[in-house]
């Protein structure tokens, strides 16, 4: 509170968490989204990771790779870690919450759909935007009831609340820690509700120069345009 301040008027926002050491990401988390995808509801949570490259801030630009025709958005709430914790109790995995923040898991789904692993379609280089801010658990309370919402072009393809999660942040840092340390700075992305592209009829892809706007009831807005990787 007592540290160096700086006007948010024209400042750049890198990604809300720089480097964290590790990004989990969670499938299939809204049963609206787990039906639209033709699954049924998980048992446990599907989990797979990000690389800290795919990262950026709050108004970048997307990088749409040259070798996906099917670039897609998914919103979703991102919590992130405040201390170390392995093997957490509820107690724990409450207070191991730092905050939350605003993410967009933009996806190759042509890549994502080559094999049964996902990894491949989550993981493109400056395609994942994070932020704008880190707000505090205290505020939210640590399984936040918040709207959500992605709009393309001003148009709106995704609202829900992040009450219907299936598997809400106290359960999700229960889980992962059990197999592997979180660490401060971590991410967790919880999932993506209703409404991408890929399961439109017919599909809907992000060609490139579409402002993708996501939005989170209280924890902020991104801004991103698409623009061709390179560009």
């Amino acid at each position: 509170a007592d540290g160096p301040r700086h006007p948010l008027a024209g400042a750049n926002l890198a990604p809300v968490v720089p480097r964290p050491s590790k990004v989990i990401c969670v499938g299939l988390n809204y049963q609206n989204h787990i039906k639209e995808m033709g699954r049924d509801l998980p048992e446990y949570p599907t989990l797979f990771s990000k690389f800290t490259d795919t990262l950026i801030g709050a108004t970048d630009d997307i990088r749409r790779p040259a070798e996906t025709e099917q670039f897609d958005w998914e919103a979703e709430l991102a919590v992130v870690v405040g201390r170390r914790v392995r093997r957490a109790d509820e107690e724990q995995a409450i207070a191991a919450i730092a905050g939350f923040t605003v993410l967009n898991d933009i996806t190759c789904r042509d890549w994502q759909f080559r094999t049964r692993e996902w990894l491949q379609g989550k993981n493109w280089d400056s395609t994942t935007p994070i932020g704008p801010f880190l707000v505090t658990a205290d505020e939210t309370g640590p399984r936040p009831a918040l709207d959500i919402r992605c709009e393309i072009d001003g148009q709106v393809t995704q609202a829900d609340n992040t009450g219907d999660l299936l598997f809400d942040p106290v359960h999700l840092i229960r889980y992962v820690s059990t197999m592997v340390r979180l660490n401060p700075g971590d991410v967790i992305a919880t999932g993506t509700p209703g409404g991408v592209g890929h399961a439109r009829k017919p599909p809907v892809f992000l060609k490139g120069g579409e402002l993708v706007v996501t939005e989170i009831e209280g924890l902020g807005r991104l801004e991103n345009r698409v623009v061709p990787e390179g560009a």
